[in-house]
């Protein structure tokens, strides 16, 4: 098995994925987690083109975010779509990354994602509430690459 198939439990996946529909019950905006095990291009880039590739690009509100790790180079990087970054302060993602963090460094990845996921669901709450009629646009498992 590969790092990025031993990095969260079947189970793991599952809680995270509740995080995540947790998290866009009062936020129109989308959360996706990506995992894969390597990157040969700074963090923000490849998280920008992981972005694309699952067509996060493709919502209504331009609200997508996506959580981008790769687990070999013990990296990650938050990456928001333009209709959020026309709306929030440049450092907006600091807090989550933060909490993201503190989790990582003590090896609790899942909490960390969990934690992050929550986080990042609350600060888009302030900006992209949700509305009667929203509808989740984009899958909320995580992808691998």
């Amino acid at each position: 098995m590969s790092k990025v198939e031993d990095f969260l439990t079947p189970e793991e996946e599952q809680e995270v994925v509740s995080a995540i529909l947790q998290a866009e019950k009062n936020t129109s905006g989308e959360i996706r987690v990506h995992i894969e095990a390597h990157t040969r291009l700074e963090m923000l880039d490849r998280a920008k083109e992981v972005f694309h590739l699952l067509k996060m690009d493709n919502t209504k509100a331009e609200n997508g975010v996506l959580i981008y790790i790769a687990v070999n180079d013990r990296k990650f990087a938050i990456y928001g779509d333009k209709g959020i970054d026309q709306v929030v302060p440049e450092n907006f993602w600091d807090n989550t990354k933060e909490v993201i963090r503190k989790d990582f460094i003590t090896g609790n990845f899942k909490e960390g994602i969990i934690n992050g996921v929550l986080k990042a669901g609350q600060e888009l709450e302030e900006h992209f509430p949700w509305t009667h009629g929203d509808t989740n646009e984009l899958s909320n498992e995580i992808s691998k690459g």
